[in-house]
């Protein structure tokens, strides 16, 4: 009899296992319906819209080359905040982040101009990475030790890198041809060109989208195959039974936070050396990350919170975004449509992803004899 009914559960779990996989995509269909609604109300025709998109993001080596540039810092953001997920903690600091390690990165290469590549590339990377991990670590030491809301003070600490970067660029950092010529545009001088990421002639992809790939597979590698990689799990999971087993889980908490500002930090020496080959702002976040920060946290939820998952998610909203501009120049739609086309992506993706977390917790809460028990091995996986 249990054999019977174990036989019919498994085609069902899998069914639920499939649906959970391709919710996200059933979510981004759903938004594009209502974007192609939006369109006609704007007297576009949302086949030549869509169209348009594809080409902008798929259309060339050029256009492939630009997706992939664009969901480059959106897979570092994205990983991290799986990493913050999997130890039971929220990064919302994304964009502080990214500035705070392309500013460590900015500075460290225009201190050391005649370093050769082969020697200032890694030592810039390096320093972004560790810039990032002290901004995220802050958050983790409120959280982890004095109770801080980490949300609360990732935004707050958003706040004091954009700040803080705007002053560099406007003082220290401003390029001294800038100075001279009375302009004061906010920005560094360009980098010496040792500095520079390898990246695929004629093309703008550089090598920074490889190394964002390789480390997503190494964290999911570290996550799930290793021992802090379990324990940072366990603590995410259940922190009071973590507690029980001897895990010290303040110490995760934070090592967490700290592992995902650390890849952000990452993602924003990347964008300074392989990409802009100089620090800028317009006085916000986004007028150098462009939004990478926040846009990272969806890619990160379409891909399950999962670091494997979350590469051709970074991949299919570096796509919309790219796009997005080639669809407004061929139908002459307003930015700000982009804008909320964009918007209803993320709406609609989060909220199928509180859909299918609702959804698990009724499974969850069955009474015990209405789900059945598998003669199967457990996983290994917590």
């Amino acid at each position: 009899m249990h054999q019977r009914v174990a036989r019919d559960a498994k085609p069902r779990m899998l069914m639920e296992s499939l649906l959970g996989a391709l919710t996200p995509l059933f979510a981004t269909l759903t938004a594009l319906l209502v974007g192609a609604a939006m369109l006609l109300i704007l007297g576009a025709n949302p086949l030549e819209a869509y169209s348009a998109m594809l080409r902008g993001a798929f259309g060339s080596t050029n256009a492939v080359a630009d997706t992939l540039v664009k969901a480059t810092p959106l897979l570092f953001v994205g990983v991290g905040i799986c990493i913050a997920f999997r130890g039971g903690v929220l990064n919302i600091g994304g964009e502080g982040q990214l500035v705070a390690g392309a500013v460590a990165a900015t500075t460290v290469a225009l201190a050391l101009p005649q370093w050769p590549g082969w020697a200032i590339i890694p030592l810039c990377l390096i320093v972004g990475f560790l810039a990032g991990a002290l901004w995220g670590g802050i958050a983790g030491a409120l959280k982890a030790y004095l109770n801080v809301n980490e949300i609360l003070s990732t935004i707050m600490l958003n706040m004091i890198a954009v700040q803080g970067m705007n002053f560099l660029l406007r003082g220290p950092l401003m390029d001294p041809v800038q100075i001279e010529s009375g302009s004061f545009i906010p920005q560094t001088a360009r980098f010496s060109t040792t500095t520079d990421l390898p990246r695929l002639v004629p093309t703008r992809l550089h090598a920074g989208a490889a190394l964002a790939v390789i480390l997503a597979i190494l964290i999911y590698i570290f996550l799930w195959r290793t021992t802090i990689g379990y324990r940072i799990r366990a603590v995410g999971l259940n922190p009071d039974a973590s507690r029980a087993a001897g895990i010290n889980v303040k110490r995760y908490m934070m090592l967490s936070l700290v592992l995902s500002g650390a890849l952000a930090g990452l993602g924003g020496a990347v964008q300074v050396l392989g990409l802009h080959h100089r620090m800028f702002t317009d006085g916000s976040a986004t007028g150098f990350t462009g939004g990478a920060g926040f846009n990272g946290i969806v890619a990160a939820l379409f891909g399950k919170l999962h670091p494997l998952g979350t590469i051709p998610a970074s991949v299919l909203f570096g796509a919309l975004l790219v796009g997005a501009n080639q669809m407004q120049r061929a139908v002459q739609v307003p930015s700000s449509f982009i804008t909320a086309l964009n918007g209803l992506v993320v709406v609609f993706v989060v909220g199928s992803d509180i859909l299918s977390r609702r959804r698990a917790r009724r499974r969850e809460s069955l009474p015990s004899a209405e789900v059945p028990a598998l003669d199967v091995q457990p996983e290994a996986e917590v």
